[in-house]
């Protein structure tokens, strides 16, 4: 029954997601409530997903960094190349929204990539570590990047930062590895297949109650919201587009391949989020938040595109 439920949950994830997002929005008062709940289901979904890895994979990672590198480098400083660009054009007369533009595309990539990854097959080992390695350094890549840009000076609470992803990437990721590890690959099989539904569950929930928190932002609709829309959702696309492109152009395998899309792509958009509306004008956070908008839906479609690229590759039977 559960094999299933995620078969039928993998098939529908593409509607799921955005279904989220809508119900997120909709039901926004009652969601936010419920943030408390994310790291906790944050954790779930992480050792679930850790469930198939082991120290050897860990060891590939550190013995072939160049994959590792060449995401650090699209992330933090293709991208905010591109919306520094793509901003001065669109946004000529807006200087925050320039800036917003810039930190959608800087803030590090979104620890939910662990779980897109999980689900299509993809190198969950090389995924931890960028994970790791990019939120680590973001309290000063962020602040660095946005003074060479625009001049801004701002701070970040590491502290609080490390102790999240300590909790809620860490501790759970070492603990499935070495569950993997003790039971030589037999974990994956009888706890792993049986999580895997539960895991897709939560991240509906977790897209639900992180959405509720751009339900303000709409409430006027007007010109500038319809073009930041347009140009956040292009700039998305580039991030998932770019991620594959490097990974091809490295001849790297289909799990990999499918790692660095999705890292590509997505970002941490809380982080982002508080980033903005803590040292910021309020405008400089409307680019931010579109993000967490399309965010999961352009994961979703990349996810399907991926599954039927790579299918033999990844053992996926229906996506």
């Amino acid at each position: 029954m559960l094999d299933k439920l995620n078969r039928f949950l993998q098939k529908f994830m593409p509607i799921i997601t955005p279904l989220s997002v809508a119900l997120g929005v909709i039901f926004a008062g009652w969601l936010h409530t419920l943030e408390y709940l994310v790291p906790w289901i944050f954790a779930f979904m992480t050792f679930s997903g850790s469930l198939g890895s082991n120290f050897k994979d860990l060891r590939k990672v550190v013995l072939h960094p160049l994959p590792l590198f060449l995401c650090l480098l699209l992330l933090h400083v293709f991208m905010p190349l591109v919306s520094l660009g793509v901003g001065n054009i669109v946004f000529q007369d807006e200087p925050y929204l320039i800036t917003g533009l810039i930190l959608a595309f800087l803030i590090p990539t979104g620890i939910t990539s662990l779980i897109w990854v999980s689900i299509y097959k993809g190198n969950v080992v090389l995924t931890l570590s960028i994970i790791l390695i990019d939120t680590l350094l973001s309290p000063l890549v962020v602040p660095g990047v946005l003074q060479l840009f625009i001049g801004a000076e701002i701070q970040m609470n590491s502290f609080d930062i490390m102790i999240g992803l300590l909790w809620m990437v860490v501790i759970p990721s070492l603990l499935g590895m070495l569950l993997n590890q003790i039971s030589k690959g037999e974990v994956k099989e009888r706890l792993g297949t049986k999580l895997a539904p539960f895991s897709k569950i939560g991240l509906g929930a977790v897209v639900a109650i992180n959405s509720s928190a751009i339900a303000p932002y709409f409430t006027n609709v007007n010109k500038t919201l319809f073009i930041v829309i347009i140009v956040v959702f292009l700039m998305a696309s580039i991030g998932y587009l770019f991620g594959w492109i490097c990974a091809k152009l490295l001849k790297e395998d289909a799990d990999t391949i499918i790692s660095l899309t999705f890292n590509g792509g997505m970002r941490n958009i809380s982080v982002g989020a508080v980033i903005a509306i803590t040292y910021f004008p309020d405008l400089v956070a409307l680019p931010v938040v579109v993000g967490m908008l399309f965010q999961q839906i352009l994961a979703s479609i990349s996810g399907t595109v991926l599954g039927r690229m790579y299918r033999k590759e990844i053992g996926i039977k229906a996506v």
